[in-house]
């Protein structure tokens, strides 16, 4: 994994995807589905997703530093048996695929969460009613949930949904998102760690950005009430369909 030989114009981009991890921990969950397109636009498939995992967890846990106290635990609970289940299925996955085959799977990936993303914005409360409120809705929203992030850090859409439909107030969505995913993505280093994924090298760029994570994470929180929401989001998912769309073909 050689990780520093980037041209200038790549460590840019990546510098404001750090602040823009900040931004999605920050309450932008959508911000996450970009980044996630950015950095395999970067890095060959599987070094994408270990690079980013450390800088999600330093998001995460000025996430949760911020919103702890407002978290629904029973919600998280209700996940983790079938999220484990998930996150097993794509360590598998992530054992017998290559680089090659993975980019179009997040792609692809990426590309159905942004349109799950327009329909539950398109139907508002009426998605939420449509979707059962059963222990096997939360047994395939758990498991989902384990392997999106489990094989591209790519959750977040997923997530949405399923605390959307507990019908949380915005911060109790957003603070127990955070929780959510602070355990998962620390659940997942060992496994990273013994694909080759996450390794010293790698560790070591990821020290680099820490200060602009934190750096959006607080902007973020300061700013996102005053930016118009609809245009944000929309300018948000445009450019990861477009980043999606040149996985699924590169």
């Amino acid at each position: 994994m050689i990780i520093f030989d980037l041209s200038i114009v790549e460590w840019i981009v990546i510098a404001l995807s750090a602040v823009l991890i900040g931004f999605a921990k920050a309450g932008v969950a959508s911000m996450g589905i970009l980044v996630v397109t950015i950095f395999m636009l970067v890095f060959p498939a599987k070094d994408a997703v270990g690079i980013l995992l450390p800088l999600l967890i330093i998001g995460d846990l000025y996430a949760v530093t911020y919103y702890r106290k407002n978290v629904v635990w029973k919600y998280l609970f209700a996940l983790i048996p079938s999220v484990l289940i998930g996150i097993l299925l794509g360590y598998v996955m992530l054992r017998f695929i290559t680089n090659e085959q993975l980019k179009p799977m997040i792609g692809l990936l990426v590309l159905s969460l942004i349109v799950l993303h327009l329909i539950r914005d398109k139907l508002g409360e009426r998605f939420n009613q449509a979707l059962p409120q059963s222990k096997l809705f939360t047994l395939l929203m758990g498991i989902l949930a384990g392997f999106t992030t489990m094989i591209g850090n790519a959750a977040g859409g997923v997530m949405a949904i399923y605390l959307l439909v507990k019908g949380l107030p915005k911060r109790e969505f957003v603070g127990t998102g955070a929780w959510f995913f602070l355990f998962v993505n620390v659940m997942k280093v060992p496994f990273y760690i013994s694909l080759g994924m996450i390794t010293v090298e790698s560790f070591s760029f990821n020290l680099w950005f820490i200060p602009l994570i934190l750096l959006g994470a607080f902007l973020g929180v300061k700013v996102i009430h005053v930016i118009p929401q609809k245009v944000f989001q929309f300018l948000v998912l445009l450019f990861a369909a477009i980043g999606a769309v040149q996985l699924l073909f590169s």
